[in-house]
């Protein structure tokens, strides 16, 4: 059987991708569903069953479908879950609103066939005009007029080679904090050392509070910040004010100029959300560079903001001594006496000191392009299918998400989705922007089967 679509993956892009063509094909057509994930949809960040695992954008604005943007905030309300639509659910809820919403496009009779298989895609046999073949980990073939690349990134390494520790200590050292079954393993008592300050330490923290750790906490990372958090109230979205000139220097000058005269720092990064994908464009290679060498950190920071209720924990545990921050390169990861020793250099010096701690936490976040990660993506750039993006955010795809060749060819009925697309469109991870981008796809596909 040749599909008309195959999407392929198995987190928020694909469950958004494959809800927006049950909407928008025929009920003539065929969707073929791959993934080996069995929670389908919910991907890493909302498989988590913590209720204090929190989103951290409001309810209002995480609808999976762009034209009906209040639809989780009703789905909540209908639930009694107690949200106000500038609230902050919980991951668990949302995951559980995907799966509802797919379900009921499922039980609709005039609707595409849809197939879900449990495999995974390994290798690209043929990428042309009339098919895509694919073959899955099963041994079998699956055929495709039109396919969408919905394979997210991966969690990053630890920074640090560890090889060398073998053993009980070296099931100490987490390197996918996302497999929780290590949480299980800590002793309220032990000492916890998180490499990496952002989002996913946040989670972590969380999650040993939760599960009754009550030990010290500490956290390396080369700048030492934290995100900041979302205002207790709501704020209104300001329109930034930007210079003509491209260049980083001005246009991070403007904005802080604004600020400086008195508009609220969160009402002008949420003004600016609407401008982001275009001002990427707008930048040459080297000011693209220029942004990701000096002014990601800050930007991950102000722009990916806490809900206020975790972000008040995480102050509580600061204040009360059992997290600590430092700011440093590490350099090694020993194990001595039953112990785990990070030696860093802390920032600004040129000695080293240590961390010593019972468990060690990758938590650097997730790696930039999904490519190493990925059997499949590997055998595609290999063969010339893909081509990685000069700055290493992803692939290359044009402006409709079709995915380019190594010769610059686009590759038609051939797309990609959401965090592999970076490159491109560089505000592409959150859900706002991905449910747009996933209902755009279905457009085009839903046109290419119209010919």
């Amino acid at each position: 059987m040749v599909y008309d679509v195959a999407v392929v993956g198995s987190g928020f892009s694909a469950i958004a991708e494959t809800a927006n063509l049950l909407r928008l094909l025929p009920a003539s057509s065929s969707i073929a569903v791959v993934g080996d994930d069995p929670g389908f949809g919910r991907g890493t960040a909302y498989r988590t069953e913590l209720h204090i695992h929190r989103l951290n954008v409001p309810a209002q604005r995480m609808s999976i479908f762009a034209d009906r943007p209040d639809d989780f905030a009703d789905w909540l309300r209908t639930r009694g879950k107690g949200v106000p639509p500038d609230g902050f659910a919980s991951r668990d809820d949302f995951g559980r609103y995907l799966r509802d919403r797919l379900a009921a496009l499922l039980r609709e009779r005039d609707r595409p066939v849809l197939h879900f298989i449990k495999a995974k895609a390994v290798a690209c046999e043929q990428c042309s005009a009339a098919k895509n073949a694919f073959r899955l980990d099963n041994g079998s073939l699956l055929e495709a007029t039109n396919v969408v690349l919905c394979l997210g990134i991966g969690n990053a390494d630890v920074s640090v080679d560890v090889t060398h520790i073998e053993g009980p200590m070296r099931e100490r050292i987490v390197t996918n904090p996302w497999r929780l079954g290590w949480l299980s393993h800590v002793k309220p008592s032990q000492t916890v050392c998180i490499l990496g300050s952002g989002l996913t330490m946040v989670d972590q923290v969380l999650a040993l509070r939760a599960h009754g750790h009550r030990g010290p906490i500490r956290v390396l990372s080369r700048r030492g910040l934290l995100s900041h958090a979302h205002a207790d109230s709501k704020v209104e979205p300001i329109a930034p004010t930007l210079p003509a000139s491209r260049d980083m220097s001005a246009l991070l000058a403007s904005l802080r100029q604004q600020v400086r005269a008195g508009a609220d720092w969160r009402g002008v990064m949420d003004g600016l959300r609407p401008l982001t994908q275009r001002l990427w464009q707008e930048l040459s290679p080297a000011q693209k560079s220029r942004f990701l060498r000096h002014a990601l950190p800050w930007w991950n920071i102000h722009r990916h903001r806490l809900a206020p209720l975790v972000a008040s924990r995480l102050d509580a545990l600061g204040k009360s001594g059992a997290l600590r921050v430092y700011k440093g390169y590490i350099k090694d990861i020993e194990a001595a006496k039953c112990k785990l020793v990070a030696s860093f250099r802390p920032r600004g010096e040129s000695g080293l000191a240590q961390l010593e701690a019972d468990w060690v936490v990758n938590c650097t976040g997730m790696e930039r392009a999904g490519i190493r990660h990925s059997p499949l993506l590997r055998q595609m750039l290999q063969d010339g299918s893909i081509r990685a993006d000069e700055l290493g955010l992803g692939i290359c795809v044009d402006q409709s998400a079709q995915i380019v060749d190594r010769n610059g060819v686009v590759q038609p009925g051939l797309f990609a989705l959401g965090a592999l697309t970076a490159g491109q469109f560089w505000e592409i991870t959150a859900v706002p922007d991905i449910r747009v981008q996933a209902r755009s796809v279905a457009e085009q596909i839903a046109a290419n089967l119209a010919v």
